[in-house]
């Protein structure tokens, strides 16, 4: 490894030199967590890749999950034992080797609403929970009385249980653990690029072999050879394999889930929720100083770049975990909603609630590879079998893959540094809650960060606009993580549009000025980012009034993306 790799204007522009005179093995198309982890797979074994995405890295479903790593606990009422077991042995991979910096143990109260049967028959399955796939890294599940959840959950209503379980998954900023592999796989020798789209795929008779790439920010085109494309694009899914001229071998459906989120002090309980809902359970996820409560599981066929949440996605969620709380949250208590969408394999039910997690392969033809279905925990295991299957269009000899044992960027002396607080918070001038912040957020790559504030104290501040974040943090997005616009940097390298009662307004023209000295925006750039990206606010609050989707789609659209060359 060369050393975690600068994702910087200078690296996109050599990687699109690249990309026009270079042979691949490997073209992976789709930028979030299982596109990540097939190019960092794929360069880990010695191939030659290169991973594009037309929008941002994690700007679909990568960034709008329950960002938890967990094996599903209603899976184990589906007697889906092979899912819990393989997501559970991915969560412990996490939180010991992979990414300690960015996976961490979240613990869940599990109330018992029936007062004999549940408690036997909820406690078998989660000791199978605290034992499936080698999990060792978090506490076992612990016995409460109804004074016990009292003790620990005084939010609940005292009439809502019968005491409950304790439990402990794990959880993670999604959209930076993504680009956090990304940056892996940059490490290892992928090319990767944003804003990078595929317009139509190169045949050699009935077999791909490579596509057409446009760059969104300049509108330059190139044709990417390649011995084999490897479709990760979520949703979009069937557009790619309806570019190759195939029929596919299996479908995609889209299942739209929407968050809400509130501050930490609207509920008072020291470990996050789970609730059993006529359909599915109901997530309350601490989230820092914030709650994330979801999500809904209904059928979506519109805007996928970027589907709404309806009035009716947010009272439904209220009304769910108003049940059982003693003072209710209002819609005055909501500071950011987002909404997400599940890429589920078509064909099993009608339900999308019933829909697999599971994934599934496909070669429909030579030279090109779908994967889909699954979920954020197993993304490692299905980038695996992804490029698995990718080998019978490569050169024998291609190895096994080795992703189980490679750490990302940032995990290497990450625990050295966390015993090291006190003395950094001294020798930076920053409280511990702030380093400590930076390293769940960069492990050992904070030490660019403290370097950058050394050369450019003032951007040791605060963000105007929303102080949980320093200056520094938006510069480094551009200059290390491949930030090219406005929203990328409030929405996805910080959650600024989802963690201030504002949705990070207020911090736009300050981060976008920051950003400016960087990309070497003029002040009309300036001026058009930080209005692209109020508007989008703007229809996204416009978009939560609605009480259908139809209407809800309508009003988010009126705010067009930045990227104004790519099509959704």
């Amino acid at each position: 490894m060369r050393g975690p790799a600068q994702l910087d204007p200078a690296q996109r522009a050599a990687a699109w030199e690249h990309l026009a005179s270079a042979e691949l093995d490997v073209l992976v198309v789709g930028g979030g967590v299982t596109g990540a982890g097939v190019a960092l797979d794929a360069a880990t074994r010695g191939l030659r890749v290169a991973l594009v995405e037309q929008r941002d890295f994690a700007s679909g479903t990568s960034s709008r999950s329950s960002k938890l790593f967990h094996g599903g606990v209603r899976y184990l009422e589906q007697l889906n034992f092979a899912l819990v077991r393989e997501a559970l042995k991915e969560r412990e991979l996490m939180l010991t080797r992979i990414a300690p910096h960015l996976v961490k143990p979240v613990s869940f109260l599990y109330p018992l609403e029936h007062a004999v049967w549940e408690r036997p028959y909820v406690t078998a399955g989660l000791a199978m929970y605290d034992t499936m796939g080698g999990a060792r890294s978090v506490p076992r599940t612990k016995q409460l009385t109804k004074g016990g959840v009292r003790r620990i959950a005084p939010a609940l209503k005292p009439e809502s249980h019968h005491g409950g379980l304790l439990y402990h998954d794990a959880q993670c900023d999604d959209a930076r653990h993504t680009l956090t592999v990304v940056r892996t796989a940059a490490s290892y020798g992928a090319t990767v690029l944003s804003s990078a789209k595929v317009v139509g795929l190169l045949h050699a008779g009935e077999r791909v072999v490579g596509a057409r790439v446009l760059d969104v920010e300049t509108g330059a085109e190139v044709e990417v050879r390649a011995s084999v494309v490897v479709n990760c694009t979520g949703v979009w899914t069937d557009d790619i394999q309806r570019m190759a001229g195939g029929r596919g071998r299996f479908h995609v459906r889209a299942s739209k889930g929407v968050h809400i989120v509130v501050p930490r002090d609207r509920i008072n309980s020291e470990t996050g929720l789970i609730l059993r809902t006529a359909t599915s359970v109901l997530f309350c996820i601490p989230w820092g100083t914030h709650w994330i409560v979801g999500t809904t599981d209904t059928p979506w066929e519109l805007s996928r770049a970027h589907p709404a949440a309806t009035s009716a996605d947010i009272d439904y969620l209220l009304g769910e975990i108003n049940d059982v709380l003693l003072t209710p949250i209002t819609r005055e208590d909501i500071q950011g909603v987002y909404a997400g969408l599940r890429p589920l394999l078509a064909g099993e039910s009608e339900e999308t609630s019933q829909l697999s997690r599971e994934h599934a392969v496909a070669r429909p033809q030579p030279g090109l590879v779908s994967i889909a279905g699954g979920k954020y925990t197993t993304y490692r295991v299905m980038a695996a079998d992804a490029v698995d299957a990718a080998r019978e269009d490569l050169p024998p000899g291609v190895p096994d893959s080795v992703t189980e044992h490679i750490p990302l960027v940032g995990a290497e002396g990450y625990q050295a540094l966390v015993n090291q607080l006190d003395t950094l918070s001294r020798r930076h001038g920053l409280p511990v809650w702030r380093i400590t912040h930076l390293l769940d957020r960069y492990g050992s790559l904070v030490v660019d960060l403290f370097e950058l504030m050394t050369q450019r104290p003032e951007l040791a501040e605060p963000l105007v606009g929303a102080e949980e974040y320093l200056a520094v943090e938006v510069v480094y997005a551009v200059r290390a993580e491949a930030a090219l616009h406005l929203n990328d940097v409030l929405t996805r390298r910080t959650r600024i549009s989802i963690e201030t009662p504002d949705r990070g307004a207020a911090a736009a023209e300050t981060a976008a000025a920051l950003m400016a000295g960087e990309l070497g925006w003029d002040d009309a750039q300036v001026a058009a980012e930080v209005e692209h990206y109020r508007r989008r606010v703007q229809a996204e609050l416009d978009s939560q009034q609605m009480t259908d989707d139809e209407r809800a789609d309508a009003e988010r659209l009126h705010a067009s993306d930045i990227r104004t060359r790519a099509h959704g």
